[in-house]
C-alpha cells in the first residue's frame, strides 16, 4: 500500500483526509517539522502532502520548511489555497511533483498521489540511464516527466540496433532531438548525422537530393554529386516529414530499404546503403495509408520501432525546466542579464495550452527576455494570448459559477460541436477552431469528467 505523509497543523483537515484516504493509502499525520523529518529519515513515506495555509501565523517558516522537504528524495504534492497559488507554483519549479487547490477534489488528489509516486519510481529506476544519456550529448532532451522517461528508455533500447525508427508527434515537439539522441548514444556516434526535411524540397529535386547524380544525368547538372544517402556514410540519415514524399519517390525509397543499396541518377553502379535511417512525421501515416497517399508496404518498413514525442501540454511538469534552459541560453546569446522567472509567470506558462509546443515556448522565452525590464521575467512580459488563455485553463481554481468557469464550459461546447460537425475527425475539428489537437483533447477530457466528482470537496465529504 502506498505510504502517504500529511504535513499540516489543521486538525480538521488531517481528520478528514485521514478518513477518506485511509481506505486506499497508509496515511501518517505530522504537524511539526521535527516530526516530518523523522518520518522522512525513517523511509516510511512514499509521497508527501504539504499543506500551505495562508492564515498560518508563521507562514514564511512553513514555506521554508516545505522548500527543504521538496529538496528531498520523496515526491511532494503541494496543497494551497488561491492566495498561495504562486508560492505553490514556485515549489513545483523547485522540485515538487504538483500542487492542488485547497480544499481538494478527493478524486484528483488520489490521482496526483499515484502519479507522484510513479514519477518518483521512474526517476529512481532510470537514474543510470539518465546519467548515460547526459554523458552522451543528449542534454538537449529536457524533462523528467513519465512521458519523457518512457522516451529515454526507448531511445536507449534502439540506439545500438540497425532497425528503422519512426518518430511521430506534433510540430515543435522535438522529433529531431530524439533522432539525434538515438544517434549520439549509439555505436554510430561520431559519424555523420544528416537531416533532410522531405517537405522543404521540390518534388522534382527530392530524388537527386536523396540519391545524388552523375554529370549530365538531367538538364542543368554540371558535375557529380553525392546524395544524402551517400553523405550519411555509416552514420544516420534523418528523413523528416516522410509523409510529404510523392508516390514515385516512395517506391524508390522502399526498394532502397529492401535491397540495402541504391544508385545515383544517371548511373547503374549500385552503392551499398551503410547508413541507419530514422524517419519522422507530424501526420497520421495510418490515415494517409487509408487515403491512398502513403504506401502500406513502405509504412510497415519504416514503422519497425515507433517513438511518439508528447505534446508539451501533456507534460506541463517539464515546462519550468525547459523554460529555464531557454532562459539561460538566450540571455547569454542576447547578452542581457535575465536570471529568473517569477512564480506567477511560471504558473501562466504551465497552464497555457501550447499549440506550438516546445518551439513556441522557446519563442515566448526569447521575447520575454527582450521585453523584461530587470533580471526577472514577470507576468506582464508574457504575450497577451498566454495571459488570457491561462485565465480559462485555471478555471478549476475558481468558484463554480464564476465567469471563468462559464467561459471554459462554452469552450468545451464549441469543441464538442466541432467534433460532431467533422464526423468525429478530431484533426479537422481542431483545424476548424484554429487550435491545436492537444488543446482540443484537453477540452474533450474535461467534458468527460463527472461534474459531481469535479466539485467534490472536503466540506462535501464531512457533511456526507
Amino acid at each position: 500500500m502506498l505510504r502517504i505523509g500529511l504535513y499540516s497543523e489543521d486538525q480538521k483537515l488531517q481528520q478528514i483526509l485521514s478518513s477518506v484516504l485511509g481506505k486506499d493509502f497508509q496515511v501518517s499525520l505530522e504537524s511539526s517539522e521535527s516530526g516530518i523529518n523523522r518520518l522522512l529519515a525513517s523511509g516510511g513515506c512514499d509521497v508527501m502532502i504539504l499543506d500551505l495555509d495562508s492564515n498560518h501565523n508563521s507562514l514564511q517558516e512553513r514555506i521554508a520548511c516545505c522548500r527543504r522537504i521538496v529538496g528531498s528524495r520523496v515526491s511532494s504534492v503541494i496543497m494551497a489555497d488561491d492566495a498561495l497559488r504562486a508560492t505553490a507554483a514556485e515549489l513545483v519549479r523547485l522540485g515538487a511533483h504538483s500542487y492542488c487547490r485547497k480544499p481538494p477534489s478527493i478524486r484528483d488528489l488520489k490521482a496526483l498521489l499515484h502519479r507522484a509516486n510513479e514519477s518518483s519510481s521512474a526517476r529512481r529506476g532510470s537514474s543510470a540511464r539518465s546519467q548515460l544519456m547526459e554523458a552522451n550529448s543528449c542534454d538537449q532532451m529536457i524533462g523528467s516527466s513519465l512521458q519523457m522517461q518512457s522516451i529515454y528508455d526507448l531511445v536507449q533500447r534502439v540506439a545500438n540496433l540497425n532497425a528503422s525508427v519512426l518518430v511521430t508527434g506534433e510540430s515543435g515537439t522535438g522529433k529531431e532531438l530524439i533522432a539525434r539522441a538515438i544517434h549520439n548514444i549509439g555505436s554510430r556516434a561520431g559519424r555523420p548525422f544528416v537531416a533532410l526535411c522531405c517537405g522543404a524540397i521540390p518534388e522534382t529535386l527530392i530524388e537527386a537530393e536523396l540519391f545524388g547524380h552523375e554529370k549530365g544525368a538531367f538538364t542543368g547538372t554540371v558535375g557529380v554529386r553525392e546524395g544524402y544517402l551517400e553523405q550519411a556514410g555509416e552514420g544516420t540519415l534523418f528523413l523528416d516529414e516522410i509523409g510529404e514524399l510523392s508516390q514515385a519517390t516512395q517506391v524508390k525509397l522502399l526498394r532502397v530499404l529492401q535491397q540495402r543499396e541504391f544508385s545515383r541518377l544517371g548511373s547503374s553502379r549500385m552503392i551499398p546503403l551503410r547508413a541507419r535511417l530514422i524517419f519522422a512525421t507530424h501526420a497520421d501515416l495510418g490515415e494517409l495509408v487509408a487515403q491512398g497517399k502513403f504506401r502500406l508496404d513502405l509504412f510497415y518498413r519504416i514503422n519497425v520501432m515507433k517513438i511518439t514525442a508528447p505534446p508539451l501540454q501533456e507534460r506541463a511538469e517539464d515546462i519550468p525546466q525547459i523554460a529555464l534552459h531557454f532562459l539561460r541560453q538566450y540571455s547569454e546569446l542576447y547578452q542581457k542579464r535575465v536570471e529568473d522567472i517569477q512564480p506567477g509567470a511560471m504558473a501562466l506558462l504551465q497552464s497555457y495550452s501550447w499549440p506550438g509546443n516546445v518551439r513556441e515556448l522557446e519563442n515566448v522565452i526569447q521575447r520575454a527576455i527582450i521585453v523584461a525590464s530587470d533580471d526577472t521575467i514577470r507576468e506582464q512580459d508574457l504575450p497577451l494570448n498566454i495571459q488570457s488563455e491561462s485565465v480559462v485553463n485555471i478555471g478549476d481554481y475558481q468558484p463554480v459559477n464564476s465567469f471563468e468557469r462559464q467561459l471554459r464550459s462554452y469552450k468545451i461546447k464549441l469543441a464538442e460541436a466541432a467534433v460532431r460537425d467533422n464526423q468525429g475527425n478530431k484533426t479537422l475539428a481542431a483545424r476548424s477552431l484554429n487550435i491545436s489537437r492537444a488543446y482540443l483533447h484537453r477540452l474533450l477530457r474535461l467534458a468527460e469528467q463527472d461534474p459531481l466528482a469535479e466539485h467534490e470537496s472536503l466540506d462535501d465529504l464531512e457533511t456526507a
